[in-house]
């Protein structure tokens, strides 16, 4: 069979989506089919660089790809699935945010364009009777602003057999893109009120690493959190297996890869009540520790494990099983979005 995922990229940005998409493919390979990914750029601002990615894929018609026609389309981001095929799948990952939930008056996107996109997204993906998303958290979103009902289908990890648990360090690890809803901040602020002899280790790259290394250096913890910048697949492994346990408190993410990459290393993870995505994951004193948004409150949870090493053990421990139970795997996700073929 012939697949095509289509999909957006910003260049020189590599997250979730990418791993996502990248996982998908190798899976498709694995399992005999010819697969492609189909990208295109993507410019969340200005309006017209927008609308103009919005034109482009509505006149894309993927039954003429140089010669070829897919059997299917799998489609994953807003806009790609605006283009034009018979057979094709929806596993969304999310919608352009800043036209739905993220929406702010005095935001990137004016009221005519973000009223087009909900316009535009209802009319395009309410055409896709086969509809999915990466997280229950991204088809609330979907009925919420669209009326449109899916499901939910959880993309497992890159190379899961590759995480490991190993003795307990005392740092407490955040990998991620460094950006505002990621909210490296929280952690941040909440080591200066920590006063257990613990450091927190942020890995990742992007554009809020000058205002954090400022923040750090503002509540003089410069040996006590470190910013890491990019680190290789084998660092970010051993770091999730050495530490205390994993802080990941975005604001209402996706799904986000961190939750089960923690809970695969073995490691309870300190989690918000307004994360979204890892809510789906983290039970509260049971795989993790479920806080409020705020400084005071992280810092409670992190005195917390490091106070208890036994307890932080045993709450990655159950992690670790609860990751197991989902029987998280590339084979069923392929046979839900291929099934029922026309």
């Amino acid at each position: 069979m012939k697949i095509a995922i289509a999909t957006v990229q910003a260049p020189f940005i590599r997250g979730g989506a990418e791993l996502l998409a990248e996982g998908l493919l190798a899976a498709c390979r694995a399992a005999d089919h010819q697969a492609e990914i189909v990208s295109m750029p993507f410019r969340f601002a200005p309006d017209h660089e927008v609308a103009r990615a919005m034109t482009a894929w509505e006149t894309e018609d993927f039954t003429r790809l140089n010669g070829h026609s897919p059997d299917v389309v799998i489609d994953l981001k807003f806009p790609a699935y605006y283009l034009q095929h018979p057979n094709q799948r929806l596993w969304l990952l999310h919608q352009h945010r800043v036209a739905y939930d993220l929406w702010r008056d005095d935001g990137p996107l004016s009221v005519v364009l973000r009223d087009e996109i909900r316009q535009r997204d209802s009319a395009y993906l309410g055409r896709i009777s086969q509809r999915f998303t990466i997280a229950e958290n991204v088809c609330a979103r979907l009925r919420r602003f669209n009326g449109l009902e899916s499901r939910a289908l959880y993309p497992p990890p890159l190379h899961p057999e590759r995480f490991y648990r190993a003795e307990a360090l005392p740092y407490i690890f955040f990998p991620s893109r460094l950006e505002k809803l990621k909210r490296q901040s929280l952690l941040i602020e909440a080591m200066a009120q920590v006063h257990s002899p613990v450091a927190a280790l942020i890995a990742g790259a992007g554009g809020e690493m000058t205002r954090y290394a400022e923040l750090i250096e503002r509540h003089g913890l410069g040996d006590r959190v470190r910013l890491l910048g990019a680190i290789t697949e084998q660092e970010l492994q051993s770091l999730y297996a050495h530490c205390l346990g994993v802080f990941y408190g975005p604001y209402d993410e996706d799904y986000g890869y961190v939750t089960l990459e923690a809970m695969l290393s073995g490691k309870p993870v300190i989690t918000c009540t307004d994360s979204g995505g890892p809510l789906e994951f983290v039970t509260d004193q049971q795989t993790g520790l479920i806080v409020d948004p705020n400084p005071a409150a992280i810092a409670q949870a992190i005195e917390f494990l490091a106070s208890r090493p036994r307890v932080a053990a045993s709450l990655g421990a159950a992690g670790y099983e609860k990751y197991q139970s989902l029987n998280m795997n590339w084979d069923w996700v392929l046979e839900q979005l291929l099934g029922s073929q026309p």
